[in-house]
């Protein structure tokens, strides 16, 4: 009956191990998915970080622009005015 017992309790082991076996397989594989996952997220938010900083960049730039483009405008505006004037005071006289 011994020898029966000691082969039950081998049996058990070896399936406890086995069973053991499969889930850390299992658990290393998902952790491995993870792993990828997280790298694409990463590589994703750099390449989103570079998209933003290209995009402040233009953006900054073109507010600059506008704001000479305002500045030429006014002061064209502001010779336009005086050329009128100049003009109109010639006509008048």
């Amino acid at each position: 009956m011994a020898a029966e017992e000691v082969s039950q309790t081998v049996d058990h082991y070896k399936t406890e191990i086995e069973r053991l076996t499969k889930e850390l397989t299992e658990t290393t594989h998902e952790k491995i998915q993870a792993a990828e996952y997280g790298l694409v997220v990463l590589e994703e938010k750099l390449t989103l970080k570079q998209q933003y900083d290209e995009l402040e960049a233009e953006y900054d730039s073109l507010k600059q622009e506008l704001e000479q483009l305002k500045e030429a405008l006014s002061t064209n505006t502001i010779h336009l005015k005086i050329t009128g004037s100049l003009l109109g005071l010639s006509a008048e006289e």
